[in-house]
């Protein structure tokens, strides 16, 4: 019966109560959200690269070194010799390196230069190895194999001609259509940026740019001297140098000996970093960004739990006629109490329900674009262990807030029996 009762209280105020479900719930979908895609992006970023002890550079900032070389967001300030790399590469504790060369493009997509090693050595997520869905790594100079997204949006397939262009904006003017590569392998799907890549030899990168000076092509300083596909394949097309590259030891104890020997590298001004020491680094950063978020959600969420209570506080006087009739067939003064009590916690609990859905269909909307752009997957599904407790927690914040109007039913329905015996 007391269900009922609120129930049918509720449906009576109806426009009252939905706006009140709704304020709840804009609250709750910007604290979930901002914990979900928090956790989300953590997990992301923490799993795109597993098993790499160092990351080498040319020396700038830290944090801006693990973005353009791991999760492909920016660019480098400089580049490094071969001969550096060749230098730490021979060093006694190193077993592998990935070099990489970034600069290039293809339809927005970043194109790696690199070595076979990558496909070898390059682990994600639990110590998970790269897999091919389709092909195999290039052996030729001008193969590309196709991260899975890549493949996936642009609908390519095997033994395709795709063209380079240069620069890594979305819209390039200057396109290597005298050098076309062909798809020679396609990755299989990891949920990072390795998706979002196409991946060619540090040959292959030379190549293209061999007949280029300062990032302009040498056709267009002087005629006549435009180098073809097949005359670069005669040419000496080991890379002057690199963007970075990734470094695996065999002992990890050698790790920060080794880090401090290349910032002191005295022939070239190099930086090695921890991976999960930036990361850290990085999210010490957004700590406070995500701390001012929360806390804005929270005045949101009690900001309509106020409004709540005004608005049961309110109508009061308007039930005083309700109170009386359900005091004149025998119910008690604690029944007011919980029936206030029972209201609230409906509005309460519809305001969670909506929020979350809300949430999730944000998600859905979100996902492919966070994707497209940082290459991170982000979980549509808002629900999680935290969350179910931060919902736990307003619903008590909630029921504690409502023993103000509820308290306030209780003392006029205890008035009204009061006032039925004299």
């Amino acid at each position: 019966m007391l269900y009922k009762l609120a129930w049918q209280s509720l449906l009576h105020r109806r426009t009252t109560a939905l706006l009140t479900i709704f304020s709840i719930a804009i609250g709750m979908m910007i604290m979930l959200s901002i914990h979900h895609i928090q956790q989300q992006t953590k997990q992301g970023f923490t799993n795109t690269l597993s098993e790499t002890d160092l990351i080498v550079g040319a020396r700038s900032g830290p944090i801006n070194l693990l973005l353009y070389s791991v999760f492909r967001i920016g660019s480098a300030s400089n580049n490094i010799s071969w001969d550096s790399y060749k230098t730490i590469k021979r060093h006694k504790n190193v077993r592998w390196t990935i070099p990489l060369s970034l600069g290039d493009s293809h339809q927005g997509y970043r194109v790696i230069g690199t070595s076979e090693d990558y496909f070898t050595y390059y682990r994600y997520g639990q110590k998970q190895a790269l897999a091919f869905a389709e092909g195999q790594p290039f052996s030729g100079v001008y193969d590309a194999v196709l991260g899975a997204e890549v493949a996936k949006k642009l609908g390519y397939t095997l033994d395709q001609k795709i063209v380079l262009s240069h620069g890594v904006a979305k819209v390039s003017f200057t396109h290597h259509d005298d050098k076309p590569f062909t798809v020679v392998g396609i990755l299989a799907p990891t949920g990072t940026p390795v998706d979002q890549s196409i991946h060619i030899s540090l040959a292959g990168m030379e190549a293209i740019h061999i007949d280029w000076q300062r990032g302009v092509p040498v056709a267009g300083i002087g005629s006549g001297l435009k180098i073809s596909a097949e005359e670069a394949l005669t040419k000496d097309l080991t890379p002057k140098n690199i963007t970075a590259f990734l470094v695996g030891l065999d002992n990890k104890m050698m790790t920060f000996r080794l880090q401090r020997a290349i910032n002191d590298y005295s022939k070239e001004a190099l930086m090695a970093v921890l991976p999960g020491v930036v990361l850290s680094e990085l999210w010490q950063i957004m700590g406070g960004v995500e701390k001012a978020l929360a806390f804005i959600a929270l005045l949101v969420i009690v900001a309509s739990l106020l409004g709540m209570v005004t608005m049961m506080l309110s109508t009061l006087q308007q039930r005083q006629r309700e109170l009386a009739v359900l005091r004149a067939i025998g119910a008690p003064p604690w029944f007011m109490f919980c029936l206030i009590q029972l209201e609230v916690l409906l509005l309460t609990l519809a305001g969670l329900i909506a929020g979350t859905l809300l949430l999730w269909l944000g998600m859905l909307v979100a996902q492919p674009i966070i994707q497209d752009n940082y290459g991170l997957l982000i979980e549509s599904n808002p629900i999680s262990y935290t969350n179910l407790l931060y919902g736990s927690g307003i619903l008590g914040i909630a029921l504690l807030m409502a023993c103000i109007p509820a308290f306030a039913a209780y003392r006029q329905s205890l008035g009204q029996g009061l006032t039925a015996r004299a």
